[in-house]
């Protein structure tokens, strides 16, 4: 009895495989660096002294002096950290509940234009911030809001909104209608079924929201150097500040970076449970 025959792959199948994961673990590790090079350099350079900044060797002495001259500055200690805590705190404020109510009514009800609108809604995303620059300056010099943080707060709800109303409604779409049905039959009206049954479903999608809109606000420079003169100015615009006799003291900025980082690191850390199925679900309907 002739034994069966065991074919083996060709080599030169092998060797291209072989050379094909090679590639992905090269661009993968490629994209990785790129990606974290500018948050590692930032890390390091905030320990680094003035000489050691524009240096490429690897070793140094490490020093927190960049950091004591950083608190013995206005910058992380002023005003600026109020306005940007009041700006991000209140563009989550507005941002959840409009967002979470027009996400709602775009999933849960028919009406004409419904997918028009939601996608008007989508196609803001892809408006370039400087297109809208020149009209909202216009605008808010009319208006009188120049330098105050109201401008910045209206700024900042034309796209965290949007975002907000995207992943909320795929939240919503993936809820089973039985389950508000069931609270209309226990004598629940529509917005008591919103408060107390469908809301706490979609939680996760909140959290991520609310993430979203408050990272936005507090990182935000492009609208926030135009809109502001000195009263209303954020910590992201206050930073292009610290310099010195030779221009612009790197070390020093990279310390005040790390140290506005804290705030959005604390929170991710807080609520990272949630991050995964925030985006997988609000992804998708």
């Amino acid at each position: 009895m002739q034994a069966p025959l065991i074919h083996k792959p060709d080599s030169s199948v092998r060797r291209r495989r072989r050379l094909a994961q090679t590639g992905e673990v090269a661009a993968t590790l490629a994209v990785i660096f790129f990606v974290m090079f500018p948050l590692v350099w930032m890390i390091l350079a905030a320990f680094k002294n003035q000489i050691d900044v524009y240096s490429t060797r690897l070793l140094f002495t490490p020093t927190l002096d960049n950091f004591r001259a950083v608190f013995a500055t206005p910058i992380l200690l002023g005003s600026h950290v109020w306005v940007s805590a009041l700006v991000s705190f209140l563009t989550v404020a507005i941002t959840i509940p409009l967002g979470a109510a027009a996400s709602y009514v775009i999933s849960r009800h028919r009406f004409w234009g419904r997918d028009a609108l939601f996608l008007l809604i989508l196609i803001t995303q892809f408006v370039p911030a400087v297109v809208v620059a020149i009209p909202f300056f216009t605008l808010f010099r009319t208006l009188n809001l120049i330098d105050t943080p109201w401008a910045l707060i209206i700024v900042y709800l034309s796209f965290t909104l949007p975002y907000a109303i995207w992943m909320l409604r795929g939240f919503f779409d993936s809820l089973p209608v039985e389950i508000e049905e069931a609270s209309f039959i226990d004598g629940c009206n529509e917005l008591q079924t919103l408060r107390y049954v469908t809301l706490p479903l979609i939680m996760p999608g909140l959290l991520v929201a609310a993430v979203f809109a408050f990272i936005s606000a507090w990182n935000e420079f492009f609208f926030a150097l135009i809109l502001t003169r000195s009263d209303a100015l954020t910590l992201p615009v206050t930073m292009q500040t610290i310099s010195g006799p030779r221009g612009p003291m790197w070390e020093q900025v990279a310390a005040a970076g790390l140290l506005v980082m804290v705030p959005i690191l604390v929170m991710s850390l807080f609520i990272r449970r949630y991050f995964v199925e925030g985006i997988t679900v609000g992804a998708v309907k």
